[in-house]
């Protein structure tokens, strides 16, 4: 027999991934939650995303230009997210970047490595 608290700890944990389905993975929106903040959430998520690529892959945003975020935003609603580097190089990619995405990987500091 399963206990009381069990149960409980089930159905809450079915909950929680329907709504991070819903947040990330384009699912249907949970019962008991306003669709409203739901999607202003999912928006901000895939917002963040096209931040973590731009800040990792320069060059790839300045490539895209001033409407990067718009376009990766786009792109990015219909697809879930497996790695930062996975979406860079799909969206180049996607986008038909010039080169793909060898030479618009992450940059790194020469402050990083000083020298001996």
């Amino acid at each position: 027999m399963i206990s009381p608290e069990s149960q409980g700890a089930e159905r809450l944990s079915e909950r929680q991934a329907a709504l991070v389905a819903a947040l990330v993975a384009g699912g249907p929106l949970p019962d008991g939650f306003e669709a409203g903040a739901v999607a202003a959430a999912a928006r901000a998520l895939l917002r963040k995303r096209a931040d973590e690529v731009a800040r990792r892959y320069p060059l790839l945003a300045h490539a895209c230009g001033a409407d990067f975020t718009a376009r990766f935003v786009a792109w990015a609603a219909e697809r879930p997210k497996t790695s930062t580097a996975t979406d860079a190089t799909a969206f180049a990619e996607y986008t038909g970047i010039p080169g793909g995405p060898s030479g618009l990987g992450p940059r790194r500091s020469r402050w990083l490595f000083p020298r001996r």
